[in-house]
C-alpha cells in the first residue's frame, strides 16, 4: 500500500493520477444513467450498444490506416456507432417489440464482426484487450476532457428532465396517455446511455461494460428509499470500485478493468447474500 502510494505521488507516475481523476469523474455518469438501466430494467439494451461499440472502432481504425484519416480517432468512431445502435434499438423496440430480442440480438454481433473485419482489412497488428477489457491507465487528458463535458452534458439532463425520465422509467404509459411524448424522451434516455457507454469502454471494455453499468446501482437499490439517494450512492459506489479496484490492480500488476469488476461484482454478490440472510 505504501509503494501504490509513492507511486502516486511520483512525477513520473503522471497516468496513474490521471486514470484516478477519471474514474471520479466517470462515476458521476455512471452512477446517474446506471439507475436509469437498472430500474428500467434496459440492461440487455446497453450490452447490444457497447458489443455494436466495436464496430465504429473497428472503422476508425481502418480509416485512420487504408484511408488516411487520422484524425478520425478510435472512440469518435465508437461514439458515432453507439448514439447510431441506441436510435435504432429505441426505434426498434418501440414499434417493433414482438422482434426486440431477435433485432437487438442481431445488432449486438453484427457491431462484433463488422469491428473483427474492418481490422482484418487493416495492415498492422492492433492490440485489442484495451477495448474488449479495458485499459484505465491508457487515460489521456483529451480523455479527461471528454468525461468532464459528458458528466454536464448527463447532470444537466438529468436534472432538467428528472421528471419526465423517472415517468418513462416507471410508467411510461400512463404519462404517455397524458401527453407526455415519452418515445422522445425514452430514445434520448438511451443516447445518454450510449455516449456513457463509449466511457465504460475506456475503463473496463466492450465485454465488462454491463457490470459497472449495474451493479453500484443494484447495491445502492438496497438503502436507497428515493430515484435521487439511489443515483447519488451508485455515484459513491462507482468512485470506490474504480479507485480501489485501480489501485489494487497497480499494486499486484494485475488488468484494471476486470480487477474493478471483480470487486464490485463480489460486494454485491455478498450484499445480497447478507440482505437475503436478515429477511429470512
Amino acid at each position: 500500500m505504501i509503494e501504490t502510494i509513492q507511486a502516486l505521488l511520483d512525477p513520473d507516475n503522471l497516468f496513474l493520477r490521471y486514470a484516478l481523476v477519471m474514474g471520479g469523474l466517470a462515476s458521476v455518469s455512471f452512477g446517474i444513467i446506471g439507475t436509469f438501466v437498472t430500474i428500467k430494467r434496459i440492461g440487455y439494451l446497453a450490452g447490444a450498444i457497447s458489443h455494436s461499440v466495436f464496430g465504429g472502432i473497428g472503422l476508425a481504425i481502418f480509416l485512420q490506416v487504408n484511408v488516411g484519416l487520422s484524425w478520425f480517432d478510435p472512440i469518435l468512431g465508437a461514439t458515432l456507432a453507439a448514439v447510431i445502435s441506441a436510435v435504432i434499438i429505441g426505434l426498434v423496440s418501440l414499434h417493433a417489440k414482438e422482434r426486440e430480442d431477435t433485432i437487438i440480438g442481431t445488432l449486438w454481433a453484427v457491431g462484433m464482426a463488422a469491428g473483427i473485419l474492418f481490422i482484418d482489412r487493416t495492415a498492422g497488428y492492433f492490440n485489442l484487450s484495451s477495448y474488449l477489457f479495458g485499459d484505465i491507465l491508457l487515460i489521456s487528458k483529451k480523455d479527461l476532457i471528454f468525461v468532464s463535458c459528458l458528466d454536464v452534458l448527463v447532470l444537466g439532463l438529468s436534472i432538467l428532465f428528472f421528471n419526465r425520465f423517472f415517468s418513462v422509467c416507471f410508467d411510461s404509459e400512463f404519462m404517455s396517455l397524458r401527453g407526455l411524448n415519452t418515445s422522445f424522451f425514452y430514445l434520448l434516455l438511451l443516447v445518454l446511455t450510449s455516449l456513457t457507454v463509449v466511457l465504460l469502454v475506456r475503463i473496463v471494455g466492450i465485454v465488462l461494460v454491463i457490470a459497472l453499468l449495474t451493479i453500484p446501482s443494484a447495491i445502492a437499490s438496497f438503502y436507497a428509499k428515493r430515484l435521487w439517494q439511489m443515483m447519488l450512492f451508485s455515484i459513491l459506489l462507482c468512485a470506490l470500485f474504480t479507485s480501489t479496484g485501480l489501485l489494487l490492480s497497480y499494486a499486484l500488476s494485475l488488468s484494471s478493468g476486470p480487477t474493478i469488476i471483480i470487486l464490485s461484482g463480489a460486494t454485491y454478490l455478498t450484499l445480497l447474500i447478507f440482505h437475503k440472510w436478515i429477511k429470512n
